[in-house]
């Protein structure tokens, strides 16, 4: 790739504090670790992140698109191709009785608190969710009993060459950490979602209830990725990773957390190294133990 020409051309559409080469991906992940980015470009709106995905595209460029960095992993080596994030226009909201439209780059955490401020209820779960709402919809994300699917109305997105289509919530093959958008190659845009009214007390006592059960039951205090690993149908991954003996089993500074089995955390300087050792370990000794594979939920990108 042809940095100084890729940039060239991100310059005649996109702003030069929207664009940075060489990048350390472990200041923009929740991991806190791994190698740099090629190059880092931030779309404010969608003409930018058009004009974008046709920049890289022509100088064939790999690129990826991140939101808040918290289900990705970097490898050491980084990537050598483009960080696409969205910025300001991908984080407005606008509220509608109880129907919310939601750009992509919304914290899915300030769009549960929103919920809350007009007393809609059905976002409580994602109170304490580190991650964006394209994030969010990517991988369907859940937590205490609740999921994206619950109130997805439809999703606006836009393919790798330009074309924008809107999907209605039946339509994006939504299942356990999966959506449709895994294989498709299209970008989240914005989304609408269905919340129903409800008493604000209560819908604040059930997200207090749900932050305190996370300060206590997870590892919040130092950097990872949430849960490493899927849940096996009919099983809990903590669990068998716990049973497998393998609570606080470390790789250097990549340690599987003794508050909960399902996270593998950072304690000061792992490396993507460590953390990859560390789950190629968990899954091994797993599979011994129980004979499940393990599938990471976490996603590794880089050379």
């Amino acid at each position: 790739m042809d940095l100084d020409l890729v940039k060239e051309k991100l310059l005649e559409k996109i702003p030069e504090k929207n664009i940075r080469l060489d990048v350390s991906m472990a200041d923009e992940t929740t991991f806190r670790c791994g190698g740099n980015a090629a190059l880092f470009v931030t779309a404010d709106d969608l003409e930018e992140l058009k004009h974008a995905l046709s920049a890289v595209k022509a100088a064939s460029t790999k690129y990826v698109i991140l939101g808040n960095g918290s289900n990705v992993l970097f490898t050491d080596s980084g990537f050598d191709g483009a960080v696409i994030k969205l910025g300001k226009e991908f984080t407005e909201v606008t509220v509608e009785g109880n129907r919310f439209m939601a750009g992509a780059a919304v914290m899915l955490s300030y769009l549960s608190r929103l919920a809350a401020a007009y007393s809609m209820s059905g976002l409580e779960f994602a109170c304490g969710i580190p991650g964006t709402l394209g994030g969010g919809i990517y991988m369907n994300a859940g937590a205490y009993g609740g999921c994206m699917k619950d109130c997805l109305v439809s999703v606006t997105a836009m393919d790798p060459e330009g074309d924008i289509y809107k999907y209605y919530a039946d339509e994006l093959d939504l299942s356990y950490r999966h959506s449709r958008f895994q294989e498709s190659g299209e970008i989240v845009l914005q989304a609408e979602l269905e919340l129903k009214a409800a008493v604000q007390e209560e819908i604040i006592a059930k997200m207090e209830e749900n932050s305190r059960s996370r300060r206590e039951k997870q590892p919040v205090t130092y950097p990872s990725a949430g849960s490493f690993f899927k849940r096996p149908e009919g099983y809990a991954a903590a669990a068998l990773i716990d049973k497998a003996g393998l609570k606080g089993l470390s790789v250097g500074d990549a340690q599987v957390s003794e508050l909960h089995a399902g996270f593998i955390i950072n304690r000061g300087k792992a490396s993507a190294k460590d953390v990859l050792e560390l789950c190629r370990i968990v899954r091994e000794k797993v599979y011994e133990d129980s004979g499940i594979l393990l599938e990471p939920e976490v996603r590794i990108i880089g050379e």
